[in-house]
């Protein structure tokens, strides 16, 4: 094997790809990048099994061939390269001579491709249009609500439906839920996945800010996720995922209209004092068109006051702050509402309007 390309190029394709590759496994061959040269285009791949990470960039490829490389060593060499054009050739005994300018690295041991796993292929039946961009901020928006603990292994990932042309991304852990809504192009599409949220967020960060195509394949097993030159592969979860419809409350007792960057930054100035405090107690109380944050605690004490539009009753309901603050983060509106029950019931983030988002947070229970 023996090619050259531009070292940024090679450079940049290693660090997406290693996204994949495992920190420990029993597997040798899977802590490296498997490098394939053909055809002028050279393809690398990392994979833990659970998600497979594939990337193309253009070469002069000498010679065909291929070899699997350590993930770390061979992104930090490659790395301290001049961004210039680099030459790859492979020797007896799968090690590499790397060449750069007046630079020579020689004897960087591979290993022999062919005990690399194979990449699982999924079949074409059902492909969703949409950008990347879009994809992207529908994962940030939602992700922080994954489950953590494997206690309930179905709630560690994202469930991913699609009807009547409306995707609908759905993450929860047991304290809160966090829904996204976007409308798709495909109206003929009817399917539920759900996707490792470690997939997803090492999806998100390959993922473009622009408005570049993305086509997701759905197979039974896998999904595919199409980026052009890189192809990322993630295995499915299987079983039954909550029914999140029977959990979001369509009816509320309290309203509340209010900024949502005036209610971000007094929640961040109250978790100052809550974090001392278990659950990071604060409590909010709605009267009077107004909405009062307080938190005490041995550091100190603190009273926030935020002018709000108010329907129905007062209410008085407290909340770990953290939870709260996840949402103010991700929420793009200027105007928010807020709908209550009764002190302990869910606390549902809305829109002013329109469904594009739904977020369910659990109230900590005060005791007399």
């Amino acid at each position: 094997m023996k090619f050259r390309c531009f070292q940024k190029d090679l450079s940049d394709a290693i660090s997406k790809v290693q996204r994949a590759i495992p920190t420990r496994s029993t597997m040798p061959v899977l802590q490296g990048i498997l490098v394939e040269a053909k055809e002028n285009t050279v393809k690398l791949t990392g994979t833990d099994i659970d998600i497979t990470i594939e990337t193309r960039l253009a070469a002069e490829v000498i010679e065909e061939g291929s070899v699997v490389m350590p993930s770390q060593i061979f992104r930090d060499v490659i790395k301290k390269f001049p961004e210039a054009d680099i030459t790859l050739q492979l020797s007896e005994g799968f090690q590499l001579d790397i060449i750069c300018e007046d630079s020579i690295f020689t004897t960087l041991q591979g290993l022999e491709p062919y005990e690399y796993p194979e990449v699982p292929q999924v079949e074409k039946k059902q492909q969703i249009k949409l950008t990347q961009d879009v994809f992207k901020e529908m994962i940030q928006q939602t992700i922080f609500a994954v489950a953590t603990d494997e206690t309930r292994p179905i709630l560690t990932g994202a469930l991913l439906e699609v009807e009547s042309g409306s995707m609908v991304m759905v993450c929860l852990d047991g304290y809160r839920l966090a829904l996204r809504r976007e409308a798709i192009s495909e109206n003929d599409i009817n399917t539920s996945i759900i996707i490792p949220g470690k997939s997803l967020n090492e999806i998100s960060r390959i993922l473009e800010d622009e408005e570049l195509d993305l086509y997701i394949n759905v197979g039974d097993k896998h999904v595919h996720f199409d980026l052009g030159d890189t192809q990322i592969i993630s295995r499915l979860l299987e079983g039954e995922f909550v029914n999140y419809k029977q959990i979001i409350p369509q009816e509320y007792k309290t309203r509340v209209k209010v900024d949502k960057l005036l209610l971000e930054e007094g929640l961040e100035r109250a978790s100052l004092m809550s974090r001392e405090l278990e659950n990071n107690l604060i409590k909010l109380n709605v009267e009077d068109d107004k909405l009062v944050i307080t938190s005490n605690s041995d550091i100190g004490r603190i009273y926030e006051r935020i002018p709000i539009i108010m329907e129905g009753k007062n209410i008085e309901i407290a909340f770990n702050a953290r939870y709260l603050l996840d949402v103010m983060r991700v929420v793009k509106d200027d105007e928010i509402c807020l709908d209550f029950t009764t002190n302990v019931s869910p606390c549902i983030v809305r829109p002013l309007e329109g469904d594009a988002y739904c977020y369910l947070v659990l109230p900590v229970r005060l005791h007399s």
